[in-house]
């Protein structure tokens, strides 16, 4: 998807630049809750209100901008900012969960907002970048200089620093194989938790997204909705909940009320595709319009992305919802057909690609109840 605005140009995604491109070429106590100062942020505040919401160029593109968009409704809205990321490019194809399909989504998510929000964590990945670029100029000196001495039959002297070279050239092999990074060290700073529906997603977590080749910084921890809970969240700077499901609903606001009144220094939370109103866990009734009063409505919905057969449906806060349909002959292959204020249902999605396509006429008054006006 092509965003027609031209090309983004931000810290963030200059420093991801960099650490992909030095990295190429190279394999191998009790406390009582603290007042919320959250404010309820409607749609209408900021100044880009009035303009239509773009496509990004590219998953990686919609992370960064949903990261931009969670970190500047934090410092709009205060300490303990709730707000909500929808994320779905399945365009109805149901053949893996949407969590599944929505994980590099959220590894880039959760490493964007982190270097955004976290004190100190994009200092010590420019010092890693450095160390990393520093690392392979050496090695690169250092094959040119073994190479040159083993070409020349006379040197005696390179032969006895083979030791040394080899040695060396070990460490700096090992520097660019943790792509900087500390093996050693241990974060001490603020904390970014995941929140996973299940101790199982959490513990694959552990396993993939922080192995060998770390897909999130390492400021990052991983926890389960339910369960036993051991982790110490006073730390916590930014909370993630990532889809969590009906099911899990009171675990879910046990654990907001735990986060809100033990983490002191607590800035944001998110929700990333919640499912948590279902009727056959929750229902409809007054148990599930209860809890959607109470954690569903007052969320906003600072990034939405969700794909269809024919176009998207997209929205980065404070700017309004747009509809795009797929366009040959566009710029960017998208033309823009509809903008509002407030996300449209599934049926009204559907009825402005008809109305927009001459397959349905519009509305013109609200319907047969009409009458009763005036």
């Amino acid at each position: 998807m092509t965003n027609a605005t031209g090309t983004r140009c931000s810290n963030l995604a200059l420093l991801f630049l960099a650490i992909f491109s030095v990295s190429q070429g190279f394999t191998t106590v009790f406390k009582t809750p603290r007042t919320s100062r959250r404010v309820a942020l409607s749609s209408s505040t900021g100044a880009d209100i009035s303009k239509p919401t773009e496509l990004p160029d590219s998953l990686e593109d919609a992370a960064e901008i949903a990261a931009n968009a969670c970190a500047d409704f934090a410092e709009q809205a205060g300490a303990l900012g709730r707000c909500r990321v929808d994320f779905d490019t399945s365009a109805g194809d149901e053949t893996y969960t949407l969590l599944k399909q929505s994980t590099e989504f959220m590894q880039n998510l959760v490493s964007f907002v982190s270097y955004r929000m976290v004190p100190g964590l994009m200092e010590q990945r420019q010092q890693e970048i450095m160390k990393v670029a520093q690392a392979r100029a050496e090695l690169q000196a250092l094959l040119s200089t073994s190479a040159a001495a083993a070409a020349d039959d006379d040197d005696d002297g390179g032969l006895d620093n083979v030791g040394i070279n080899q040695e060396r050239k070990a460490e700096l092999i090992q520097i660019l194989a943790n792509n900087g990074r500390d093996p050693e060290s241990k974060w001490e700073g603020p904390v970014v938790r995941v929140y996973f529906p299940d101790e199982g997603n959490a513990a694959l977590a552990r396993r993939d997204w922080m192995g060998d080749e770390p897909k999130v910084p390492p400021c990052v921890q991983f926890s389960s909705c339910g369960g036993v809970r051991y982790q110490d969240v006073k730390k916590d700077i930014v909370v993630f909940f990532f889809c969590p499901k009906a099911s899990e609903s009171q675990y879910v606001e046990e654990l907001l009320k735990t986060s809100e009144t033990e983490a002191e220094d607590l800035k944001l939370t998110v929700f990333v595709n919640p499912n948590l109103v279902d009727m056959g866990v929750t229902g409809f009734g007054m148990a599930g319009r209860m809890l959607r009063e109470r954690l569903i409505d007052p969320l906003t919905n600072v990034y939405y992305l969700r794909t269809l057969p024919w176009g998207a449906l997209t929205r980065v806060w404070p700017k309004t919802f747009s509809v795009w349909q797929e366009d040959a002959d566009a710029e960017g292959g998208y033309k823009l057909i509809w903008t509002g204020g407030k996300l449209p249902s599934n049926p009204e999605v559907e009825d402005i690609y008809d109305i927009k396509n001459g397959d349905k006429g519009e509305r013109r008054s609200g319907g047969p109840l009409d009458q009763f006006g005036d």
